[in-house]
């Protein structure tokens, strides 16, 4: 049978945790296995000198003060220093000791691998942060400066010109009203990023499908080259932020001209299944890999990385965080015969 003490001194010899006892002087007067597994040190090398030996430089003046307090009595619960292997480089350790009569019962964890953890976590996020917050200003401050030259060329456009300067102001027009998109999807981005999400104006819709219909003659005019067809057969009402979803399928409509096979039309369709509205857009062309699709709602994602010139990269990222802002979600499917994104909307919310 075994004994309480023969358990107590397996536990010594077994335990990672570094275990001893330290004298009124400092010198550890015993010590178990994991000191040298952690250190390096001998046992023997360790009772040759005094803790302060193996402190690192910025940490002696504290260590000495919780010393001189468990002297008094007063035990050290979580204590934090770097104590120095054999070898020269520093370990943290994290101390719990308490004084027994003339002599201080410790352990100490090695916590070097947690204290590097949460330095990286620490500036991964604060990296992350100075990012978003940098694009979220840089859009604040694009919108006046733009919102001046939109004015400022309308106003001018309204007066008599000859052909070459009206087209002139169409195109500053254009570039203009370009501009305020991209803007709008770098703050989309930033609010999403910084955890707010992308804000919804829920409403009852009744006429959905008139907003969709406004998003693809925009898209008929600016590519009068391409075929849409539309297939809507959702004519119920629809609880939802109808701009948020114009914006969601303009977002798909230009992925779908800009990747979708040009000789090929793009389908618009909308319906019930499953106690879901769904509103899917599906084009033909090149096959999105699976690599590709399981990344493909992340922000500064292409489904073509050769179109590395066209837009941000944001619009299929925006789509997802408007589609988690109404309780949807939206995914995609490629192979040879098509490629579909497809938004479902659960329907019970509109109960």
């Amino acid at each position: 049978m075994t004994s309480v003490a023969d358990t107590h001194s397996l536990t010594w010899q077994v335990s990672p945790d570094l275990l001893g006892i330290v004298n009124q002087s400092g010198v550890f007067v015993e010590t178990n296995p994991a000191w040298q597994a952690v250190l390096g040190w001998s046992e023997a090398e360790i009772r040759s000198m005094v803790f302060t030996d193996f402190l690192h430089p910025d940490d002696l003046d504290r260590t000495l003060a919780l010393f001189s307090k468990m002297k008094k009595g007063e035990p050290a619960l979580h204590f934090e220093n770097r104590y120095r292997r054999k070898d020269g480089d520093y370990r943290w350790l994290s101390w719990v000791a308490v004084p027994e009569g003339d002599i201080f019962v410790c352990s100490a964890r090695d916590v070097t691998r947690d204290k590097a953890n949460a330095r990286a976590l620490q500036s991964s996020e604060d990296e992350a942060l100075l990012r978003e917050q940098f694009i979220a200003i840089l859009g604040h401050d694009l919108r006046n400066p733009l919102a001046a030259i939109g004015s400022a060329v309308r106003i001018a456009s309204r007066q008599p010109h000859d052909e070459k300067i009206a087209a002139m102001f169409a195109a500053i027009d254009g570039s203009a009203g370009r501009m305020a998109k991209l803007i709008d999807s770098i703050m989309d981005f930033a609010r999403a990023r910084l955890g707010g999400g992308i804000p919804v104006d829920l409403k009852r819709v009744e006429n959905l499908n008139d907003g969709f219909e406004n998003v693809i003659d925009e898209i008929r005019l600016a590519h009068p080259e391409r075929l849409i067809q539309v297939l809507f057969a959702f004519e119920n009402v629809l609880i939802c932020d109808a701009a948020r979803l114009d914006q969601l399928l303009s977002n798909l409509l230009a992925n779908a001209v800009t990747h979708g096979s040009r000789d090929k039309p793009i389908t618009v369709a909308t319906f019930e299944e499953d106690g879901y509205f769904v509103l899917s857009v599906t084009n033909s062309g090149k096959v999105i890999s699976q690599d590709t699709l399981v990344n493909l709602f992340k922000p500064f994602e292409r489904a073509d990385e050769s179109d590395s010139l066209q837009g941000l990269g944001l619009g299929l990222y925006i789509a997802d965080q408007i589609a988690k802002a109404h309780s949807g979600k939206i995914a995609a499917t490629s192979n040879e015969a098509a490629t579909v994104f497809r938004l479902d909307i659960p329907l019970e919310q509109n109960s």
